[in-house]
């Protein structure tokens, strides 16, 4: 009798593990047949950077640290933002709209060079079309609004180039819009960035011509007093490029719940960054320390580094989708950080994204919100917005 009963609890538990098996495997089949036919777009990837610091062909595996042709193939990826990034020293130089225009070549340039696997985009229709053909979209965000340099005939011309969203700042002000300053410093001063109070008269009209055109306007990077003012001038709806959620992490380039919810009520998107410092209080105080050894001119070896795991990149995208639904998606600043998560490492671990969405219960139409369909609602709203008088 004794044997029995130990042979049915063994049975039991076999029966048991045997069902969760199956349904792994069930989610995992599930989430590569969503994953392929779902458009994956990523906001922000700091590839032209890394190219013009190293050039290499994206073509070859290894080009950059986290992107590639072969990997964007292998992740399933249907449309990248590869930026158009210009730093606060460049601005001080002079020299920003000069390294933005070689950024934008570069970008062209790659483009050229692999017809097959890839294709300029500006548009939500070109987006979709691109993936029906099987290429890779490639649109151009500038990240920096001092690269405008004052002007919005310079705004005009990038946006003629194809450029389709502006970071009004980076971690420094601008003549016109304030930053929120950089969140790597101890202590974080915010004060140390806080010029206008917000947007100035001019910040508001680059705001919106922006509107007119149909640039995006991304607000990543800008302070909650440019926020609001943004909020409260613009004509079509802003979005947070690479942004994530402050509730979850004390880092001051993440959004606040009051914030997502705003951005989410004005027709916007929140795209979510990648990094470990954006994701984890651990990890945002290993980097903290890290530059902090490097500005006292320690320099260590090996910049200590903690790196959080795919699992809390998820929290951060659950967490903006109660605020938010149907108004979050991706935007994993790849190539522009040191520390993303250690099972997250690069474009070609997006499937994994589904289906760790899909096994923590999300419908399939949510999964496709997050990995593309939201962003491109709200670009076609920004477009719209572009086609009527303001």
């Amino acid at each position: 009798m004794r044997f029995g009963v130990l042979g049915f609890v063994a049975a039991l538990f076999a029966t048991v593990a045997v069902g969760a098996e199956a349904r792994a495997d069930d989610v995992a089949a599930r989430a590569a047949r969503l994953h392929r036919s779902a458009i994956v777009i990523d906001t922000h990837e700091d590839v032209p950077w890394e190219l013009r610091e190293h050039w290499a062909d994206l073509g070859k595996d290894g080009a950059t640290k986290h992107v590639d042709i072969p990997r964007l193939k292998k992740g399933g990826v249907g449309a990248v933002f590869f930026a158009v990034f210009t730093s606060a020293e460049l601005a001080e130089k002079g020299q920003s709209a000069h390294v933005a225009l070689e950024l934008v070549d570069i970008i062209d340039r790659v483009v050229a060079d692999h017809p097959r696997d890839l294709v300029a985009a500006t548009t939500a229709a070109q987006i979709r079309a691109a993936h029906k053909a099987g290429k890779v979209a490639v649109l151009k965000g500038m990240e920096g609004g001092h690269a405008l340099e004052d002007s919005l005939g310079i705004l005009r011309v990038f946006h003629r180039l194809g450029v389709r969203y502006v970071t009004l700042t980076h971690t420094n002000s601008n003549n016109w819009a304030d930053s929120l300053g950089d969140f790597t410093r101890t202590p974080y001063d915010p004060a140390r960035t806080r010029k206008h109070g917000g947007l100035t008269a001019f910040g508001k009209e680059v705001v919106l011509e922006m509107n007119r055109l149909g640039l995006a306007v991304d607000v990543s990077h800008v302070s909650p007093e440019t926020l609001r003012d943004v909020l409260a001038v613009g004509k079509a709806p802003p979005f947070a490029s690479h942004s994530s959620c402050r509730a979850l992490t004390d880092n001051p380039r993440n959004l606040t719940d009051d914030q997502i919810r705003a951005i989410a009520a004005a027709g916007g998107v929140v795209m979510i960054n990648a990094s470990s410092s954006f994701l984890d209080d651990d990890a945002l105080k290993a980097a903290r320390a890290s530059k902090s050894a490097a500005r006292a001119d320690m320099k260590p070896t090996e910049p200590e580094r903690k790196l959080t795991t795919l699992a809390r990149y998820v929290d951060h995208i659950e967490h903006a989708m109660k605020l938010a639904p149907g108004a979050v998606g991706l935007g994993t600043d790849f190539d522009g950080i040191p520390d993303p998560p250690a099972d997250f490492a690069d474009v070609s671990y997006f499937p994994k994204l589904t289906e760790e969405l899909l096994r923590r219960g999300h419908s399939e139409r949510e999964v496709r919100d997050v990995l593309g369909e939201a962003f491109l609602r709200y670009l076609e709203r920004v477009e719209q917005r572009a086609a009527s008088p303001l």
